[in-house]
């Protein structure tokens, strides 16, 4: 897909994007504590209907759950030298569970280690981790890009400008923030809409973060300094706590859809789902828009 195809798409309506994928696993049978992108290869029939699920309910874009199939986030499993197999593995896995009409995405996150100065890794280190995943997206025949679940606006830029280094595909950025739009580890909401778009982001917004209700005003300020679509994909609400200690989210597909509507009305143009959602959140989404 180029940049302007995928201008071509927003141009055109709302884009409605996928759910979440862990929960689902994790309901029907997927261990805590492993690689969940090696898991997923040896599981490839669970990830295949929930693709399906999706297309089923709505959703335009599905994420290929490559999120942290990064060199670094691998090794703590014994397994940085599988990025090309996983990466491949999941994309090829993702894109027969779909139609053609249905975009795949190659997904990448946090490595989990910070930049300098807050820690010890280099730009330059982050920089060849990405490109690394990236290439193995591209030559898997990802349809595009998403960053998503980032936890500061430098680790993001890193991102796209490795994704300009390897290939033309659209990027698409998420950041996870606060409340009051603030990135865990450095910068705003509002800073990385600008910052990124400049250096050729396809799309910003935030995802995970919180539910619906509580992003109204983020969206509307990122809105405020676009030049390109502006993305949500909130929980299905905040995280609640049970007496064993797992955590859960109690909002159900109705409320989630009525509430995303502020979302819609404060400009968002891309929308799905993320923590607890489903398939059944997305379709409720498609009926609102």
């Amino acid at each position: 897909m180029t940049k302007s195809e995928f201008q071509q798409l927003t141009e055109q309506g709302i884009v409605l994007l996928d759910g979440a994928t862990g929960s689902y696993l994790r309901a029907y049978g997927m261990p805590r504590d492993i690689c969940v992108e090696d898991w997923i290869c040896s599981h490839p029939e669970l990830l295949s209907e929930l693709q399906k699920q999706y297309e089923a309910a709505g959703s335009q874009i599905v994420y290929a759950p490559t999120f942290s199939a990064n060199s670094i986030s691998l090794k703590k499993h014994g397994l940085e030298h599988e990025v090309e197999r996983l990466n491949t593995g999941l994309v090829e896995i993702s894109r027969k569970a779909v139609s053609s009409k249905v975009l795949v995405a190659g997904d990448l996150t946090t490595t989990g280690e910070l930049l300098e100065p807050l820690g010890e890794m280099e730009e330059e280190e982050l920089f060849e981790v990405y490109c690394r995943q990236i290439r193995a997206l591209y030559e898997a025949g990802a349809d595009l890009l998403v960053a998503e679940t980032m936890l500061s606006v430098a680790e993001t830029e890193v991102a796209v400008k490795a994704a300009k280094e390897v290939c033309e595909l659209p990027v698409m950025c998420t950041l996870t923030v606060s409340e009051n739009g603030r990135a865990l580890f450095g910068g705003t909401a509002v800073e990385a809409v600008e910052s990124l778009q400049e250096l050729g982001a396809a799309a910003v917004g935030i995802n995970c973060s919180t539910g619906p209700v509580q992003m109204g005003q983020v969206i509307a300020d990122m809105k405020a300094a676009a030049k390109v679509p502006i993305i949500a994909k909130p929980n299905a609400g905040l995280p609640k706590t049970d007496s064993d200690g797992n955590i859960y989210y109690d909002m159900q597909p109705e409320e989630f859809a009525q509430n995303m509507k502020k979302l819609l009305d404060n400009g968002a143009d891309i929308v799905g789902g993320c923590c607890g959602t489903s398939p059944a959140y997305i379709a409720e989404l498609a009926k609102l828009i």
